[in-house]
């Protein structure tokens, strides 16, 4: 059995229908009882007043109950809008009035509750779910994406990635960052298995391997920051996880110095990376790393190019997208699609902010994002190359850069982050021997006004709840390190 994206609906009955279709920290729910749950949700759903045409806000983490009611939102025709736990009260209950929700499902207690206070439905129809992002003037901004939308990614992930017959995804990020989206369409479009790691089991680096061994995962994607911190677990090798063969990068810029380890440890899998904001329903672009791709080892690799449904091109720099796959607009903000809207080519076409530039195979290559494009002393500099140039040093997995400002917002200088293939003992960490020309391997690759003043060693980048590096966590530890150093004894 499968899930059909294009019509909304289980499909193929006869084939395998016991077979495993999710698989959470309690157990597993094979594709005949997932449809069965999926209808008995939707007969409590309609009895909750939930209708087409209208919103439905799902809250929860990485319960089965969360998937079931997605899916039961999609055959219905209602809008789901999912919201993890780790947002609080406050921002769910302003989700709630903005989508102007019929109801509220928590997939946890696995009960309905009261919506806005004025409910009412969606002016445009069609849509699949409304995913909200952060927004500049401090309230989330919903991006709506059609049904035809998810249909049209579910295609590509059958047809371009040969994944093979049902496999396992691991679904580890959050069901309200776009980027799980593959996991779910992956799994489910394919008759495979969505293997749901909450983070309680992702805490524990020895649960989470052995939750990966026994539901077989064959079909990882993360963001490479996620697969680093993954490193730290000597179990985390092919010979512990035989049946992962395929690794799908996103969200972030991978490294040739990133993909190699990985490529140490499982040494037959297939690294793709691909590109795309949440207002291109997860992905636009693609490129597998072929072996000719891994001797040039280009830092970092290309985002590739666009998919079959896509079109990508480079307006005075910055990536744009068009077609179906575009959202229909943010949540009643016209002002906001004026800004990165248009028509081209007759379909809807997106400015992504992202800067970008093409290779003579007509491969676009990531190169930071417009608003971290910084002016210090004088200089025009992008954050994502002095990342890239940090990650090629000696014995270093990653790097980052962070921008030291005055209380009145202008620049002070810049400082370079590291996390090291060898971490040591505590959250920042002195500088090994390797590193103690740092500015003259730097200097081998960036011009000097792009070096940064200082650099300090940590035992692994944090990120946020997107598995993305937090610039501003390295700023906390740039403060940590300032104290630390401050008690060192004077030589």
């Amino acid at each position: 059995m499968r899930f059909d994206f294009d019509h909304g609906r289980f499909v193929d009955h006869a084939h395998a229908p016991h077979a495993a279709a999710l698989h959470d920290a309690d157990g597993v729910m094979d594709w005949a009882e997932l449809e069965r749950a999926t209808q008995a949700w939707m007969t409590r759903a309609q009895a909750a007043g939930v209708l087409p045409g209208h919103a439905l806000v799902i809250s929860g983490h990485k319960q089965a109950a969360f998937v079931v009611a997605m899916l039961g939102c999609l055959q219905m025709g209602v809008t789901y809008v999912p919201v993890d736990t780790i947002n609080p009260p406050a921002r769910l209950q302003r989700i709630t009035g903005l989508v102007h929700a019929v109801a509220v499902y928590d997939a946890a207690a696995d009960t309905f509750g009261p919506g806005a206070a004025a409910p009412r439905a969606l002016t445009v129809p069609g849509l699949a779910y409304i995913m909200f992002t952060s927004g500049s003037t401090g309230d989330p901004k919903g991006v709506q994406i059609g049904r035809d939308s998810v249909a049209l990614f579910t295609g590509w992930i059958r047809d371009c990635l040969a994944l093979g017959e049902a496999p396992a995804f691991l679904n580890q990020m959050l069901f309200s960052f776009d980027f799980s989206l593959f996991d779910l369409c992956g799994a489910l479009g394919l008759g495979g298995c969505c293997v749901l790691c909450p983070r309680e089991v992702i805490a524990d680096s020895e649960r989470f391997v052995d939750h990966l061994r026994q539901s077989d995962v064959a079909v990882w994607a993360s963001t490479p920051s996620f697969v680093r911190q993954q490193m730290l677990n000597p179990r985390f090798t092919a010979a512990q996880l035989p049946s992962l063969r395929v690794f799908v990068f996103g969200a972030e810029s991978l490294t040739p110095r990133v993909a190699e380890e990985l490529w140490a440890r499982f040494p037959q899998a297939r690294i793709i990376n691909s590109y795309g904001p949440t207002e291109a329903t997860c992905s636009t672009t693609w490129v597998e790393i072929d072996a000719g791709l891994r001797a040039a080892a280009p830092n970092p690799f290309p985002i590739g190019v666009a998919k079959p449904y896509a079109e990508v091109f480079l307006d005075d720099g910055e990536i744009c997208m068009a077609g179906d796959h575009v959202m229909r607009g943010y949540l009643d903000r016209p002002d906001l699609d004026q800004g990165v809207l248009f028509e081209h080519n007759g379909k809807r076409a997106y400015r992504s902010g992202d800067l970008g530039d093409l290779d003579a195979q007509g491969r676009v290559y990531f190169r930071g994002r417009k608003d971290d494009q910084i002016k210090l002393n004088g200089y025009r500099i992008e954050l994502a190359e002095v990342d890239a140039a940090l990650s090629t040093l000696e014995g270093v997995v990653a790097g980052a850069a962070v921008v030291l400002r005055r209380p009145d917002g202008s620049l002070v200088r810049m400082i370079g982050f590291v996390e090291l293939t060898q971490p040591g003992e505590g959250a920042v960490q002195p500088l090994p021997e390797a590193l103690q020309d740092w500015k003259d391997q730097l200097g081998r690759r960036i011009p000097p006004y792009m070096i940064p003043s200082e650099l300090i060693a940590v035992d692994a980048l944090p990120t946020g709840a997107t598995n993305k590096v937090d610039r501003k966590q390295l700023e906390q530890r740039y403060a940590l390190a300032r104290t630390l150093r401050s008690q060192e004894p004077k030589r």
